[in-house]
């Protein structure tokens, strides 16, 4: 591999580093790059004004596994089928530290992936078949970082924290469990996951005399919602935009069968730790409480984000390092009454997208034009010229990042989302439905929103006149002709993205012909 020496002495080969970082559950809007009202994130602003900011960048689906199968893999949803957390990923796709692989990267991962194997490819007894917080087929394992948290625990007890033995830690000092408090925890802003993380990369990348490939995986601002000083009182409850929600609780999940029948079962453990029972019986205060944390918990992760920048340049890898930071999928953060991810509403897909890619001429860039987390492997594989093994349903996004129009540039976003339950069937009870029948997918463009559903009616929003989606127009007579036009709008966009691997592959008396470039 061809390299020159820097005066330091350190090796830059011709090939640069790639840094993929992720940030779980940050929501697109909280970025003061694009204008939020209350939430300042200067580190991701700088990388902005290096790089290109993507505006209406969306997640392909919900919750973390088959969000993550779709930034890795480049597929949809309805290709990929990782249906929900635990959903194997079929062994046979290629995927973004696959490709990297083969081109002589050593890809290396501090977090997780939350990929669950291929159970076909391993013995019964395997214990990783007990999980989905896999590693992705590909990565070398730096340093993980499942949910249970436990190397940070063991580190926060070496610095002298002796009570770290659980994720109690994450419950304010003085504060009981289960409440709502923007107390402090034990731990301090120098002791969070976020910074432990960093920490580890920053001493990893210090090691490295070959172009690398990393992939840092926050946890944060995924909950329980829980941040230390100055994160904690860095916001208050009367700041953010105004929630996009009907006014009630019980309103809003009159608006569709799907919500009545999901909505009461998000329950409060899941965000406040210790707490119990469903966040429908939180009050509009309390959820603004707890945008106020989350808002401070983004902070903590964009001061470790300007920590690795310092880093970066600091060991002269800054200027030969192309840099993605990006989001599995998003928070709804109080919006239509309710806290997590999944469903429909667009709260939960759109999530910030920056490239900053050292070898562009145009900096300071933001695109306007509908962005997937499917785009950032073929991406990848643009940049660094690799070919997919299998067809992917993204498209390259280095034509903006390289300041040119993208003829292939969506006008619309797209997302799935399926409920399924296959290990208790409470989805299948509920509404009488296959499994096969409890799924979604969105088709969303400036003016409408489109939402289909395999075995329940239909959505469809004006998003000029209801923004907050509030209003199904889907039985509206005056409506009906935009709603055939969206709903032929989507079948024809999965006709398009049915598996094509094998498709743009002829066999003739010379032999295969394929187009790969139809990829």
């Amino acid at each position: 591999m061809p390299s020159q020496t820097n005066i330091e002495g350190k090796r830059v080969g011709d090939r640069p580093n790639i840094l993929l970082i992720s940030a779980d559950q940050w929501r697109g809007d909280c970025l003061s790059a694009v204008g939020h009202s209350s939430v300042r994130t200067p580190a991701v602003d700088a990388l902005a004004r290096e790089g290109v900011l993507f505006r209406r960048h969306y997640a392909g689906a919900a919750p973390c596994s088959p969000a993550r199968a779709t930034l890795y893999t480049g597929l949809y949803q309805m290709n990929h089928r990782v249906c929900r957390n635990g959903s194997p990923l079929d062994a046979r796709f290629d995927n973004l530290a696959l490709a990297a692989r083969r081109v002589g990267y050593d890809p290396t991962l501090f977090g997780y992936t939350d990929t669950a194997p291929d159970p076909r490819t391993m013995d019964p007894g395997d214990p990783h078949l007990t999980t989905y917080e896999g590693v992705l087929p590909g990565f070398s394992v730096r340093q993980l970082l499942p949910e249970h948290e436990k190397p940070w625990l063991s580190w926060l007890r070496s610095r002298g924290h002796r009570d770290a033995d659980t994720r109690d830690i994450h419950v304010p000092v003085g504060a009981d469990f289960g409440e709502i408090s923007n107390a402090a925890p034990a731990y301090s802003k120098d002791e969070t996951q976020t910074a432990f993380l960093a920490g580890e990369f920053i001493r990893w990348v210090g090691e490295q005399d070959e172009p690398w490939f990393a992939h840092v995986s926050f946890l944060r601002p995924h909950p329980p919602f829980s941040v230390p000083e100055p994160y904690n009182r860095m916001f208050s409850a009367s700041d953010g935009p105004d929630f996009a929600r009907a006014k009630t609780f019980d309103l809003e999940k009159s608006l569709h069968p799907y919500l009545a029948y999901a909505m009461p079962g998000v329950g409060k453990g899941g965000f406040i730790h210790g707490a119990r029972g469903p966040v429908g019986d939180w009050s509009s205060s309390d959820l603004a409480a707890i945008r106020a944390i989350y808002y401070g918990m983004i902070a903590e992760v964009d001061a470790q984000l300007g920590r690795i920048w310092q880093a970066l340049k600091e060991t002269d890898d800054w200027d030969n390092t192309l840099i993605i930071f990006t989001s599995d999928h998003a928070e709804m953060a109080g919006d239509h009454w309710t806290l997590g991810k999944g469903g429909f509403f667009d709260g939960s897909y759109h999530i910030p997208l920056v490239i900053r890619d050292p070898r562009a001429t145009s900096t300071g860039l933001q695109v306007d034009h509908f962005t997937s987390a499917a785009d950032i492997f073929p991406t990848l594989c643009d940049r660094l010229d690799i070919d997919p093994s299998n067809h992917v349903d993204g498209s390259s996004l280095l034509p903006f990042i390289n300041g040119e129009s993208s003829d292939g540039s969506r006008d619309a976003a797209f997302w799935e989302f399926d409920f399924r339950d296959i290990s208790g069937g409470g989805a299948e009870r509920h509404f009488g439905l296959r499994s096969s029948e409890c799924n979604l997918a969105v088709v969303r463009d400036e003016r409408f929103k489109y939402v289909h559903f395999a075995g329940l009616p239909p959505l469809l929003f004006d998003l000029q006149q209801d923004p907050m989606e509030l209003v199904n127009r889907a039985e509206d007579r005056d409506y009906l002709p935009v709603r055939l036009a969206y709903a032929e709008k989507l079948l024809s966009l999965r006709a398009r993205h049915l598996d094509q691997t094998l498709a743009f592959t002829e066999l003739t008396e010379s032999g295969p012909v394929s187009i790969r470039s139809a990829f």
